[in-house]
């Protein structure tokens, strides 16, 4: 049976005290043998202080890494997947959709990106979904099976690879795709790891559902078919929220 994962990504928020104080909270819920893992990533300016604290059982994540092979050079401004395993972290988010939207980031280059964190020894939390366009133009499926072959490499594992399926227009917006939706894609996204992976391999890989989830709908969310577990955005940023969508799983 796989292993819900309940992970938060922080996004471009927090400063120094507020994000350490957040991060102590979580720590805090993650001293006692949990049925489930947890994962925060922070931003990056935060990710060296917040993996230096005793943090329990709990993972800690990077929102990126450089799409780079080299582990170092002239790349202003990038860190490289060396540089976020040295800082502590055990995985790294690739392929959101805000970086597939702004920074205009192909299946080629998550795939790199994924491919690079997991050769630092990270797990790639690798992100798909569909426009609010291609869901209405039936395209939902099609999408992310497209994604899943052209981002996530042959390489992959249940180890070092998890999935997260986001509806992009379901992302902050408050909106949530129905039950059966987030059932069909999940089985979709499967059924699509099965082909590139094998059957043993897809059936051991966590996929996540991300995209408005709260404590109000966490339960239901989480125990659709094929839903392992939540990229949680906005609900993150508040303990009370964050681990109210965890505790659901208790």
């Amino acid at each position: 049976m796989r292993r819900k994962l309940i992970a938060g990504n922080w996004k471009m928020n927090k400063l120094k005290a507020d994000g350490i104080e957040l991060a102590r909270s979580v720590f805090e819920k993650c001293t006692v043998n949990l049925p489930f893992d947890v994962l925060i990533c922070p931003p990056m300016s935060l990710l060296g202080l917040i993996a230096d604290m005793p943090h329990g059982s709990c993972g800690i994540g990077s929102q990126d890494v450089a799409e780079t092979i080299k582990e170092s050079g002239a790349f202003t401004g990038d860190v490289s997947a060396k540089m976020v395993c040295d800082l502590g972290a055990t995985h790294a988010i690739v392929g959101h959709s805000e970086r597939r939207t702004l920074h205009h980031e192909t299946d080629d280059v998550v795939r790199q990106k994924a491919e690079n964190a997991m050769a630092a020894g990270l797990t790639a939390v690798i992100c798909i979904g569909e426009t609010e366009a291609e869901r209405e133009g039936g395209e939902a499926l099609s999408v992310v099976s497209r994604q899943i072959q052209g981002s996530v490499p042959t390489t992959a594992t249940s180890e070092n690879c998890v999935i997260a399926y986001e509806p992009v227009w379901a992302i902050g917006t408050g909106k949530t795709p129905t039950v059966a939706d987030v059932a069909e894609v999940h089985a979709a996204v499967r059924a699509e790891l099965v082909k590139l992976l094998g059957q043993e391999v897809a059936n051991k890989m966590r996929i996540l559902y991300g995209g408005s989830v709260k404590p109000s709908n966490a339960r239901e969310l989480l125990s659709v078919d094929n839903v392992d577990g939540a990229l949680i955005g906005g609900a993150s940023l508040k303990i009370d929220d964050f681990w109210g969508i965890a505790s659901t799983q208790l």
